[in-house]
C-alpha cells in the first residue's frame, strides 16, 4: 500500500443557483453527480486554456465542496466569481483541510474523515480521504517517495507543476480528459477548443510523457532530442520524470536530460 498525507485547499460552493452556475462554468456534468458523489473537472478560460483542475463533491442540493491543490483556492474563487452577475451563489475558502491518499490498498482501512472518494487511474487507483486536521490512522505508514514515483509513472498530473495555466487540457493525456470532461452536457466556458481537439483525435502540440533513466533526474531541466530542446522536466523522483514533450518526439526515443539519457514512455497502465 502507498500512502501520502498532504494539505489540501477546499472551497465551499453554496446558494440557490450553485448547481446551475457550476454547470455553465466547469467541464464536468454537474447534473450527473448524485448527492454524496464526486467527479474531477476543469475550469477553463474562454479560449479553452486550462485554469484549474479539481474534484467536485456534491453534498446536498445546491451545496458543493471543491478540493484542489494548496494555494489554488484563491485564484479558483476569483475565476468562478467573474461571471456571477445576479446568480445566487457564493464561494468560501475553508481552512485547515488535509488529504490522506491510499493507493493499491488490499485491505479495508478505517479512516475518520468528512469526505472520501475513489481515485480511478490506470496503475494508480485507490481512495482519498479529506477532513480538517486529518490524522493518519494506526497501521498506515506514509510512503512519500514511493508514492511520488508511482504517481509519475502513471502520469497523474499535479496542478501548477505538471499542468499549468494556459496549457491545452488534452496535453495531459486521454485519461485526464476522460476523467475530467463531459462531452454530453450543455455549453460551458471554454468548451469549443476542448470539443474541437477531441473531434480531431486529440492531436495537440505536446503531450505529457514519462521519462525513465538509469540515473536520477531533476525537475526544471531541459529535455533535448536531436540537438533541440523539446520540453522540460516538471516532476522527478529518482530516475523517473514527467515532462510535456513536443509531439515530434516518438515513443521509445532516447532523450538527453541534464547529461543523462532517458527513454520516452507512455504512462504505466
Amino acid at each position: 500500500m502507498l500512502a501520502t498525507l498532504v494539505d489540501r485547499d477546499v472551497v465551499e460552493v453554496v446558494g440557490g443557483d450553485a448547481a446551475s452556475y457550476l454547470q455553465g462554468q466547469i467541464s464536468q456534468d454537474v447534473a450527473s453527480i448524485s448527492q454524496g458523489g464526486s467527479a474531477w473537472s476543469l475550469i477553463l478560460a474562454p479560449t479553452g486554456k486550462l485554469q484549474a483542475w479539481f474534484r467536485l463533491h456534491h453534498l446536498a442540493a445546491n451545496r458543493f465542496l471543491i478540493d484542489i491543490e494548496t494555494l489554488w483556492a484563491k485564484p479558483l474563487i476569483a475565476r468562478l466569481q467573474q461571471f456571477v452577475l445576479r446568480s445566487d451563489v457564493a464561494f468560501n475558502a475553508l481552512d485547515g483541510w488535509r488529504m490522506l491518499s491510499l493507493r493499491h490498498s488490499t485491505e479495508p482501512i478505517e479512516v475518520v474523515a468528512q469526505l472520501s472518494a475513489d481515485f480511478a487511474w490506470p496503475s494508480f487507483s485507490g481512495r482519498d480521504y479529506l477532513s480538517p486536521a486529518l490524522q493518519v490512522p494506526t497501521g498506515v505508514t506514509l510512503t512519500e517517495a514511493a508514492s511520488e514515483e508511482a504517481r509519475i509513472l502513471a502520469a497523474v498530473p499535479r496542478l501548477g507543476q505538471d499542468i499549468t495555466e494556459n496549457m491545452i487540457p488534452a496535453e495531459a493525456g486521454p485519461h485526464f480528459i476522460s476523467e475530467s470532461v463531459s462531452f454530453t452536457k450543455g455549453c460551458y466556458t471554454g468548451q469549443e477548443l476542448v470539443a474541437r481537439i477531441d473531434s480531431r483525435g486529440g492531436n495537440v502540440p505536446r503531450l505529457l510523457r514519462v521519462l525513465i533513466a538509469q540515473s536520477p533526474l531533476r525537475e526544471g531541466t531541459a529535455v533535448i532530442y536531436e540537438e533541440a530542446q523539446v520540453g522540460e522536466v516538471r516532476s522527478a523522483a529518482g530516475s523517473v520524470a514527467l515532462a510535456p514533450l513536443l509531439r515530434k518526439v516518438p515513443l521509445g526515443a532516447q532523450v538527453l536530460v541534464d547529461g543523462v539519457m532517458a527513454q520516452v514512455k507512455v504512462p504505466q497502465n
